[in-house]
């Protein structure tokens, strides 16, 4: 997958999970068999991150990943999953009840005064979508929706990602999503601008009643967007980072990272 560069702001080809980990080099990884027990701490309530199924089993995408994780470190014995409240997460990894935390959680200068990160496993891009009723001239959001109205959320970071590098574009801000959704099913504005975690699922799903498509994209910066999920441990010993990073850059080249990503996103990111 190619990006290019865009006033600042990377525009990925559509297609698979963007690989993060560069097919030629060698981790150097971590022998964990010193650490007792390897915990995963994450919510409940971020699907399809994370999420309680019917008979109340915590699944989803960080799940099957840490299972995953796991099993290429061998370590499948020590390895237990906990559900806690999001806010509690990072009180729990401080005080010990858990060497790592899994629930979206991207990495920020203030985190990293207390914790180490392991490097991005998955980032999630911006896209448009648009009315198919709107007639739009060209392929790209840059030409064809100069002058139009696009949604977005206001006081989000997509909408200063939008002024920030589509300042051809009439940006509409709304209180939240379903009044946007409404907005673009309506044909008050023309597309709308948001993650590319919740848009295409409602474009796909039932609520949008086949109202509109998603279109060009997706768009990615790391100063509006940040530099993805990562996997945040406290790791006095520089054991958990390293091996956690060469576990995941063998499941990213052996295609395992992209099936669970299948899974979880039938619709796609990207």
């Amino acid at each position: 997958m190619t990006a290019l560069a865009l006033g600042g702001v990377a525009r990925a080809e559509s297609g698979n999970l963007p690989v993060l980990f560069d097919k030629q080099e060698r981790l150097p990884g971590a022998d964990l068999s010193s650490i007792p027990r390897v915990r995963f701490l994450m919510s409940v309530d971020f699907p399809p991150f994370n999420f309680t199924d019917q008979d109340g089993r915590l699944v989803g995408f960080h799940v099957d990943l840490a299972r995953e994780i796991c099993a290429q470190l061998k370590i499948e014995s020590k390895c237990q999953v906990q559900a806690l409240p999001f806010d509690e997460l990072e009180a729990a990894l401080e005080l010990g009840e858990g060497e790592a935390v899994m629930s979206g959680v991207a990495s920020t200068s203030d985190l990293r005064k207390s914790f180490s990160f392991t490097r991005p496993y998955l980032l999630l891009p911006a896209r448009f979508a648009v009315s198919k009723a709107s007639k739009l001239e060209g392929q790209s959001a840059a030409t064809a929706l100069t002058g139009k109205k696009v949604g977005v959320v206001a006081n989000s970071r997509h909408e200063a990602m939008l002024k920030s590098f589509f300042p051809n574009v009439a940006p509409t801000g709304f209180a939240g999503y379903e009044p946007m959704y409404e907005a673009l099913k309506t044909g008050k504005v023309d597309a709308v601008f948001a993650d590319s975690l919740r848009l295409p699922f409602w474009v796909a799903g039932t609520a949008s009643e086949n109202c509109c498509a998603m279109f060009d994209g997706p768009y990615m910066s790391d100063k509006f967007l940040g530099e993805g999920l990562s996997i945040m441990t406290v790791d006095p010993e520089n054991k958990l980072v390293p091996a956690f990073d060469q576990a995941l850059a063998a499941l990213s080249r052996n295609g395992r990272l992209e099936e669970i990503y299948r899974r979880y996103f039938p619709y796609g990111l990207f």
